[in-house]
């Protein structure tokens, strides 16, 4: 399989990895839009979120538990911060291994991309 994150797990290409279990792996986003921002992936290669099976759905809870662990281990658990799940093209999703973006270190606007938001409502 040629997938990059599949790849960072296998340890064929490095990364800044902060945290593993035997379920997932956290690691530095090389393109972070907050202080700190992280990628959580699980070990099992599922492409999107629309692929994910019955038997997997507690999968994505420890994904989601991952990320508020990290976040206090980091000390943003308190003040706060966001975590994202992005799903096919229009979704944003670059890389086709699902990841939970954990994102703190800040104060996060809403909606997340005003800019971009409001420039599609002038038009």
């Amino acid at each position: 399989m040629d997938c990059l994150f599949c790849k960072i797990i296998n340890k064929e290409i490095p990364a800044q990895i902060v945290y593993e279990d035997e379920h997932v792996v956290a690691f530095n986003d090389i393109n972070p839009q907050a202080p700190t921002h992280l990628l959580i992936i699980p070990r099992t290669h599922i492409s999107t979120l629309n692929d994910i099976s019955e038997t997997q759905t507690s999968l994505i809870g420890h994904m989601v538990k991952s990320a508020a662990t990290i976040a206090k281990q980091m000390g943003f658990d308190e003040s706060g911060y966001r975590t994202v799940f992005n799903c096919n093209e229009d979704g944003g999703q670059t890389v086709y291994h699902i990841h939970l973006h954990l994102l703190g270190g800040k104060a996060m606007g809403w909606p997340p991309y005003q800019d971009t938001l409001k420039t599609a409502i002038e038009q």
